[in-house]
């Protein structure tokens, strides 16, 4: 992910807001910004020279690094800026309106990436970093201009400023709000979850890792983890367990025992701890897995196969390189959900389903005929996934019979359909 695209730097003349930052010692960073001329509205464009710059015949990479302080014991930080060639820098910064010292960083070309080297710890990357960078009215010296201001460097052709900078950067993780934390989107993507149930988690700097995955590594028997990567969540309080990271989506399943109510969901890294997201918790948030690609033909295809695990249940011809298929009355077709609640005898979330079990409660239906419910629970092998086998009952053919579900005489809320033939 290229932190660019996300980074807003305010260039001023006076200390930064308050807010959960590293500051950066003034002495450290040292960066010149050259106004290149105007535009028709009167906002110019500066071209960034940034740090120390090489060219190694294909590649420049330029590099501005020193101490930190204010997280943990401190270190190094360093930008460094890829770019191909070894022409101007392509960081452009945009001031706007004319005057202002608002000024937007944007990358035409290559990556800026943004490092931390912990005093007596490893690197520590980040992906999507929001800083903020300001000149010092008492020690920055400006040519060409009155007064150091950014906005007026950029009116005014050929003018510059130099000297050092002073700024922070802001490594604290971020969720998105409104919907920074939903049941996992191909089962629904609700707004509210439930205890046991999968989740995924949306922001800014949710981890210091591209991504990651976990492996059989990760577990300690049939536990699973509840950090990966360095990146750990909490929902109402209790460790949840960690699926995935990545600096824009963490996935994770819900520890089990949570209460129903508003509850804070934060995520933690390297850098620090997010501010508490509020999720609505219910007993149960039951969803068929239906994901966003089994959309076709205008309808929402529930995810189902045939007994043999590798036919689906969808019209001919809807799809290609897969094997596909019409269901029947009184075939049996597999489908599969998460949020539906304990089953019997309860098994915990974070662990790995070993024993038979069963979910009370359930019931299916094909164009409101009611089927046969063969089996309905956690699946062995996996944590917090529900397998139901169901029997197409005798209804009318139709490539987009409506199927629906209840959970206890509750139905739930998603609109699907399979195909059924004759």
């Amino acid at each position: 992910m290229n932190i660019s695209r996300f980074a807003t730097l305010f260039l001023c003349l006076s200390s930064l807001a308050s807010g959960a930052v590293v500051t950066l010692a003034p002495s450290t960073q040292a960066v010149t910004f050259t106004g290149t001329g105007t535009n028709a509205s009167g906002a110019g464009t500066t071209r960034v020279s940034w740090g120390s710059c090489a060219y190694d015949g294909n590649n420049t990479s330029c590099t501005v690094s020193g101490p930190y302080t204010g997280l943990g014991n401190g270190g190094t930080y360093t930008f460094l800026l890829v770019y191909p060639g070894n022409g101007a820098s392509p960081l452009g910064t945009i001031a706007s309106p004319p005057g202002s010292d608002l000024v937007t960083y944007s990358l035409a070309a290559g990556s800026l990436g943004f490092t931390l080297r912990p005093n007596g710890g490893g690197l520590v990357n980040f992906y999507d970093l929001s800083f903020n960078l300001y000149f010092s009215s008492v020690t920055d010296s400006c040519t060409g201009v009155s007064i150091c201001a950014v906005g007026l460097v950029g009116t005014t052709p050929g003018a510059t400023i130099t000297g050092p900078v002073n700024g922070s950067f802001d490594t604290t993780p971020i969720i998105g709000s409104p919907a920074g934390v939903v049941t996992a989107t191909a089962y629904g993507g609700f707004r509210a979850i439930a205890p046991a149930t999968w989740i995924e988690i949306y922001g800014r700097n949710l981890a210091t890792t591209l991504r990651q995955t976990w492996s059989g590594t990760d577990f300690n028997g049939a536990q699973a983890p509840t950090s990966l990567g360095g990146t750990t969540v909490t929902v109402g309080g209790k460790a949840a367990y960690v699926d995935y990271v990545s600096p824009g989506q963490v996935n994770a399943q819900v520890p089990s025992g949570i209460a129903s109510g508003p509850q804070p969901v934060v995520v933690t890294t390297f850098g620090g701890a997010s501010v508490a997201a509020t999720v609505t918790v219910n007993a149960v948030e039951p969803g068929i897995l239906a994901p966003s690609v089994f959309r076709l033909a205008g309808a929402q295809y529930a995810v189902a196969l045939f007994p043999d695990g590798i036919t689906y249940v969808l019209p001919p011809g809807v799809v290609s390189g897969i094997p596909i298929a019409r269901a029947k009355p009184g075939d049996t077709i597999l489908l599969y959900g998460v949020g539906f609640g304990p089953v019997t005898p309860n098994i915990n979330a974070g662990v790995i389903v070993q024993e038979n079990n069963n979910l009370p409660g359930f019931q299916a239906a094909f164009a409101g005929v009611p089927a046969t419910v063969q089996f309905a629970g956690l699946v062995q092998g996996f944590l917090g996934l529900y397998q139901f086998n169901v029997v197409v009952p005798n209804v009318a053919a139709s490539d987009a019979v409506p199927f629906t579900f209840s959970l206890g005489g509750t139905a739930g809320t998603q609109t699907l359909v399979l195909p059924v033939g004759n």
